[in-house]
């Protein structure tokens, strides 16, 4: 599948096609039509741009840029919690799983990128994982019904969800502060674009700490699906391209753990699922 990413050469942003030894500079080629990955995506030109760059040599090595935020600017970031079976038995409040998705917003300065360290805050060490897949919309929709819901996304992306948890609790009805200091989480490494329901229906999601594997499921598992995502969410606000739902995270997050145990400086966390990609981050303390 073709992988699209934004990121930083010569002190400006770019982005390009990632293909087999490099980076295919599509902005240096297209950009006075389509300045970034936001107004590809809201002009659906993925399959043009895949179509022009798989047939270009690559401009630089890989090795050579720092990756940035696939989509720049998203209007909306939205998450969903507890959408895994084995999540919700997490909670032992001896409760079936809820008729609707719990949801919460994220910033955009809540997330760096692919490479980028997540940032542990002086406030707390509790700094967490998440992994879990991102679907960036590509039309505007409202109250989109659910056999119409898939033809709303533009491209698939991965996010470690990051959570500094004693922040979580700070009041009593909302998890906002705890899921939204400054690159806590990160988003990446590309988009790759969104063609069938098979990319998504059954396809292994992985979270690794240190190499070893934390957490691990399957999106055929999910008690909210793709469809019922979008669907839920554009029923109370309007979808717009560029949009990007954060659809939930398995469990074995470091807070389930016996004892908890939490991300610290050096520690590499690695998110990977089936065709989209992996996402790679350290721990760094903020200074």
């Amino acid at each position: 599948m073709p992988k699209f990413v934004s990121y930083f050469h010569t002190d400006k942003v770019r982005y390009g096609l990632a293909v087999d030894g490099g980076i295919v500079d599509l902005s240096a080629r297209y950009g006075s039509q389509w300045p970034t990955l936001q107004h590809v995506v809201a002009d659906q030109a993925f399959a043009f741009l895949a179509e022009k760059g798989t047939a270009l040599t690559p401009d630089l090595p890989l090795e050579s840029i720092r990756f940035e935020l696939p989509s720049i600017a998203p209007e909306k970031i939205i998450c969903v919690g507890v959408n895994f079976p084995d999540r919700n038995a997490e909670y032992k409040d001896g409760k079936e799983a809820p008729p609707n998705p719990s949801l919460f917003p994220r910033f955009l300065r809540s997330f760096t990128s692919h490479k980028q360290p997540l940032i542990r805050p002086p406030e707390s060490e509790q700094l967490d994982y998440e992994g879990e897949i991102a679907i960036v919309i590509g039309k505007t929709g409202r109250r989109i019904p659910e056999c119409e819901a898939l033809d709303y996304i533009a491209a698939l992306t991965l996010a470690n969800e990051g959570t500094i948890r004693d922040w979580v609790r700070h009041a009593k009805f909302n998890v906002t502060q705890g899921k939204n200091f400054d690159s806590s989480g990160s988003i990446g490494p590309w988009l790759v674009p969104f063609t069938n329901e098979a990319q998504i229906a059954d396809i292994a999601l992985t979270t690794r700490v240190n190499g070893e594997v934390r957490q691990s499921d399957r999106t055929s598992r999910m008690i909210f699906s793709f469809r019922k995502i979008i669907s839920y969410i554009s029923t109370f606000t309007t979808l717009v391209p560029g949009d990007i739902l954060i659809t939930g995270t398995p469990t074995g997050a470091g807070a389930r753990l016996d004892p908890p145990v939490w991300l610290k400086p050096g520690d590499v966390v690695e998110v990977e699922a089936d065709g989209i990609g992996l996402l790679c981050n350290t721990i760094s303390d903020e200074v």
